[in-house]
Formats: structure tokens, sequence, C-alpha cells
């Protein structure tokens, strides 16, 4: 009886033994989530944008940069963070350690980057054209076929798709809120100012141009999001000092009171409102990561 015992405790003792070693090879061979300041490049819980392909950045030689601790795009890149910012279609507050983002390998570059034509004919014949490309993540306004401004977005994820076409501006409506989509910690209607809606769908959802975060991805549930730092700011209260303001240039020039008269803040319907086409696929997802990673 006693041999029994000894027996059975040897087998549990040896179960422990395999458990312990198992779990300390899979620790080592893979990262888990890391915690700051402890990030790891291989850790594959964190956004890698150099999988993001977007036909424009052929001809752009470019690095894929992993975010270290203590790092933001102020710090790497200075004055130029802003450039950085729209070449990866993201926002500051999106920017964090153990993600991994583009950078050209020569800063002049991307100075005048923009991946839609500086002239494009369909718009020839319209006062005011919205252009909205899927695929490379970018809008661009036009006046008679010619780029005034252009600036990155967000479009409809995968699932959520937004609606590709042409259509047009119907309504304004400066303080917005979703009626749907509430903000992280669930306390208030995701805020979409500056909206500009383009399309209602068979479903009666409505599509809008507005303000919203950019992760450098597709991620909307069908809506367009341009950049807007004040909203962040008044929302997430960062960033500190608000410079992107995309949102507000587009809303201001599709949609101002010098053509439309005075703005309630309110819903407003418009007549006559500029054109939107939206065109293209969502970016394709490279299966792996560029071999030229940076860290610095």
């Amino acid at each position: 009886m006693r041999y029994s015992r000894m027996r059975l405790s040897h087998k549990f003792f040896l179960v422990i033994i395999i458990t312990l070693v198992l779990v300390g090879f899979t620790v080592l061979r893979t990262p888990s989530l890391t915690g700051e300041p402890s990030a790891s490049p291989e850790d594959k819980a964190k956004e890698d944008l150099s999988r993001v392909e977007y036909p424009s950045l052929k001809n752009i030689k470019w690095h894929a940069q992993f975010i270290q601790p203590h790092q933001s795009l102020e710090s790497l890149f200075g004055t130029d963070w802003i450039l950085i910012a729209r070449f990866n279609r993201i926002d500051r507050r999106h920017v964090y350690p153990g993600m991994t983002i583009k950078v050209p390998d020569n800063m002049a570059d991307i100075r005048s980057y923009t991946p839609l034509p500086s002239f494009y004919q369909p718009a020839a014949r319209h006062e005011k054209y919205i252009l909205v490309d899927v695929t490379e993540q970018w809008l661009a306004a036009y006046q008679f076929g010619k780029m005034v401004f252009s600036v990155p977005a967000a479009t409809g994820k995968a699932t959520t798709e937004s609606p590709t076409g042409v259509f047009r501006i119907s309504t304004r409506h400066r303080n917005h809120t979703s009626s749907l989509y509430k903000t992280a910690n669930d306390e208030e209607q995701y805020p979409m100012d500056n909206a500009l809606r383009f399309h209602v769908g068979p479903d009666n959802v409505s599509y809008w141009l507005h303000a919203r975060d950019l992760p450098g991805k597709p991620a909307s549930h069908g809506c367009i999001g341009l950049f807007d730092e004040e909203m962040q700011k008044r929302v997430f209260d960062t960033p500190e000092h608000p410079v992107l303001k995309d949102s507000q240039k587009l809303y201001a020039w599709a949609a101002g009171e010098d053509e439309y008269g005075e703005d309630s803040g309110e819903a407003e319907e418009l007549e006559d409102g500029p054109v939107v086409e939206v065109r293209g696929g969502l970016p394709r997802y490279l299966d792996k990561p560029p071999t030229n990673i940076r860290i610095q």
C-alpha cells in the first residue's frame, strides 16, 4: 500500500515538472502582451502599420520603425511629425510604444505627398467635388478638376465598408454625434463634429464625412473620418496642443457660411451640395511585415 502511494506522488511530481518546462518554453518562444516600458518589437499584440499596403508608396523608399517606450512622433521627428502622421494616416493619440509605423528614408520625399491626382477629370465640370479613395485611405477636394487640398481619411473597415459610388452632400451638422456608438468609456455618444452627410442607405443608415480618430487603417462603421485634434482634446484630453484640423477645413470649404448662410450647429439640409465620389476597395494587408525594421 505504501509503494502505491509513492508511485502516485512520483507521478504528480513529474506532471508538475513537465508543466513548468512547457510553460517556460512557451514564454521564451512567444512574447506575451508587454507592459511598458518593456515593449517587444516581436509582440504580435501591437499594431504594425508597415503591413498596410498603399499603391502610392511603391515609388517611395521607406522603412518600418518600431516605437520604443517614451517615444512619440514629436520626440522622434520634431516638427516633421505632421508629415509622418499623414504618411501613416494616423493621429498622435494612436501612436504608442510597441507599434510599428512607416518612415521615409528621405523626409523630402513626402513633403508634398498625396496619393491622389492634382487634376481629376471627372471633377472638371463641378465647382466643388470630393474624391475619397478607399484603397489609399485618402480624401481630396477639387474645384473644377483642380485639387485644392488633400488629407488622410479613415473609411469603413471590413464587414462595415463605406458605400462606393457618386453621391452628394445633403446635410451639414457641425455638432453631430452618433446615435449608435459611444466613446470608449461609454460615457457619451461618439462625437462626429463637422459632419457632412453624403448618403442614406436602403436600411435608413446615414453615412457622413466627419471628425474622428485616425488609427492608420480602415476603422469606421461606414462613415469617413478626418483628423480633428480639437475634438480629441475635448473628448479625450489629448493632445495638449491640437494642430491637425482637417475635418474643420473640409466642413468650411464644402458647407461654409459664405455659401450656405449662418450655421446653427444643428442639422441643416443643403441644396446642391458638393459631389462626393467614393471609389476603390480596402487596402491589402501583407501576410508578413517587411524585414527592414529599425529601432532607434
